[in-house]
């Protein structure tokens, strides 16, 4: 799968794109399907619930799966979507399994 990262309104360092890879092959496991992926993570100025925002998409055959967490890291943010885009998964592979 074709992962794709973007970085709004900052520079993502080395560190924090691994980390995002390593987090995106394991999901890669779960959607098989799956013809890419895109990851955008920005800041925002809403600092009460944390101003670190992670969209990832993931583009199925059907429909696009997208899950997306306001943290204050990115690191916690990526974690929480893809536990969502996990939970999708399976949503998605009852779906079309019939």
């Amino acid at each position: 799968m074709n992962v794709e990262i973007q970085s709004v309104k900052f520079d993502a360092d080395k560190k924090l794109v691994e980390f995002v890879e390593k987090k995106m092959a394991k999901l890669d496991k779960f959607a098989e399907k799956a013809t890419s992926s895109n990851v955008i993570m920005k800041l925002d100025k809403d600092n009460e619930k944390g101003n670190k925002v992670v969209t990832i998409t993931l583009a199925m055959p059907g429909e696009d799966l997208v899950a997306e967490n306001r943290c204050k890291t990115f690191e916690e943010a990526v974690d929480l979507s893809i536990e969502a885009l996990k939970r999708q998964l399976e949503k998605y592979k009852e779906k079309y399994a019939k």
